[in-house]
């Protein structure tokens, strides 16, 4: 079996894609960038390097330091499909990121969103 395209899409390429989007709607970088240390357990220069590097989602999400275990905790459906019955991992991790993104956008509260 193939694996999906953007597996091996480097995550430099979707990241400023997340801040667009986030910022259309008055967010800003800065939450963001919290998400991801939520979810990943990445710090700033971690994340920096990250994108620098250009690392693709597969490695991205492998070198992440801690991947938080409430993420479990993430449901909804993004892109017509709902985020906690994706059967492969990776692909579930990046709709997580993704699910997150969505909320930001649509005004959630950090806390609700960080599920605090």
């Amino acid at each position: 079996m193939t694996e999906h395209r953007i597996f091996t899409m480097p995550f430099s390429s979707v990241y400023p894609l997340y801040l667009k989007k986030a910022e259309r709607k008055n967010r800003t970088k800065e939450e963001v960038d919290q998400i991801i240390y939520w979810l990943t357990g990445y710090e700033q220069a971690e994340l920096e390097e990250q994108i620098k590097l250009e690392k693709d989602f597969k490695t991205f999400f492998a070198e992440a330091p801690r991947l938080n275990p409430d993420r479990k905790l993430i449901t909804g459906v993004i892109c017509g499909v709902r985020v906690e019955n994706i059967e492969e991992p990776l692909m579930q991790e990046i709709r997580y990121l993704d699910k997150l993104i969505d909320e930001l956008a649509k005004g959630k509260k950090m806390e609700k969103i960080l599920r605090k």
